[in-house]
């Protein structure tokens, strides 16, 4: 399918007519033109109000993907002790990223529906000392919000660096890159920012540039020569122009909208389509109340369904949910309203038909 009529996967999101008329303009070149260097300030300087910080914000051609790697690669040496929070997919997924790359790494594991225990992080975290703790704000494969900003105390407590993937939360839900100290906040294009799969962005504190220029790792990925290229109009590849003038004009509709009014627009969806399934009868995955994230809604196949199944009858219907990852994959499936597609009208159509669907078996 290669339009959804009514989509509402967790990423990449549906884009408006605006932004993906940006991608009609016949831009010159990034490499040469002045031009382009003012809308990549721009774009750092509108995505550092919406996250709350005064770190640099560094914007690469790439997926997602590229960030969570990149900043690992460009600050971790081997041997570097990584304590990694993982109660999901992409929470152990980096603790294998950082093992991949030789660190030593303590996991601190903790069941995929429920919240980490900040006691527990905290003890592993005195005794171990770690150089980086990792954590995930939302865990997109199991829809739990967790609790950064405490986190974020604990790595501050131990002197370690706080490295955050907050791709499928941030600009859909608060983030507080300063207050909650973190020092290496990731970020994709294609989910609340409702942009396609072309950037990944990477806050980057004083303290992380410190230990990039002590690592100077050289990569594709690598966040060091962006530390002062953009400022030399030096990049280390040519940039996507189409891209960075959309990350601008995404960030400006947010900050018009009011930051406030987003969050509670993604609230009011979260709640509403919560509220619709736990009527259908359906389950919920999160067991920790109030830790489902504005942003995606998962839930439990139900009994005498396969994922498969149901799938295929949404998308005969015109709908379009995500399925889950892992040991979730054919259990969990998930509603994404994020970015354009935290809307009620939308999310109304398609769990009125997924609920037609159910009952009419």
């Amino acid at each position: 399918m290669k339009t959804y009529p009514i989509g509402l996967v967790p990423g990449p999101v549906s884009v408006p007519q605006d932004i993906r008329d940006i991608y009609t303009i016949d831009f010159g070149s990034a490499d040469l033109e002045d031009d382009f260097f003012e809308a990549y300030d721009e774009a750092g300087n509108l995505l550092k109000e919406v996250l709350s910080t005064k770190n640099d914000v560094v914007i690469m051609s790439g997926e997602g993907m590229l960030a969570l790697w990149g900043a690992l690669k460009s600050t971790l040496p081997s041997g570097s002790k990584v304590l990694a929070v993982s109660n999901g997919v992409f929470g152990s997924g980096v603790a294998d990223m950082a093992r991949a790359l030789g660190c030593d790494v303590r996991e601190v594991k903790f069941d995929y529906d429920r919240v980490p225990d900040i006691d527990v992080i905290r003890g592993e975290a005195l005794d171990f000392r770690p150089f980086m703790i990792t954590a995930v704000h939302c865990e997109t494969p199991s829809g739990v919000l967790n609790p950064i900003e405490s986190i974020g105390k604990i790595a501050r407590e131990v002197d370690a660096l706080f490295y955050v993937d907050f791709v499928s939360s941030a600009c859909g839900v608060e983030v507080l890159v300063d207050d909650w100290n973190i020092d290496l906040g990731l970020l994709g294009s294609q989910k609340a920012l409702s942009l396609p799969p072309d950037l990944a962005m990477v806050t980057v504190s004083e303290k992380a540039w410190d230990a990039i220029a002590s690592r100077r790792y050289d990569g594709y990925d690598a966040l060091l020569p962006w530390r002062y290229g953009p400022k030399k109009k030096e990049l280390p590849y040519t940039h996507n122009w189409h891209a960075v003038a959309a990350l601008a004009m995404s960030a400006r509709k947010l900050l018009d909208e009011g930051l406030k009014n987003v969050y509670m627009r993604h609230e009011s969806v979260s709640a509403y389509c919560i509220s619709r399934v736990v009527d259908m009868g359906l389950k919920l995955f999160p067991r920790d109340e109030g830790y489902s994230s504005p942003t995606v809604t998962a839930i439990y196949v139900p009994n005498g369904w396969s994922w498969k199944t149901l799938d295929g009858k949404l998308r005969e219907r015109g709908v379009v949910f995500g399925g889950s990852y892992g040991i979730l994959k054919d259990r969990v499936f998930r509603v994404g309203h994020m970015g354009s597609q935290a809307d009620l009208d939308l999310v109304s159509r398609a769990l009125d038909i997924l609920e037609d669907i159910l009952t009419s078996r």
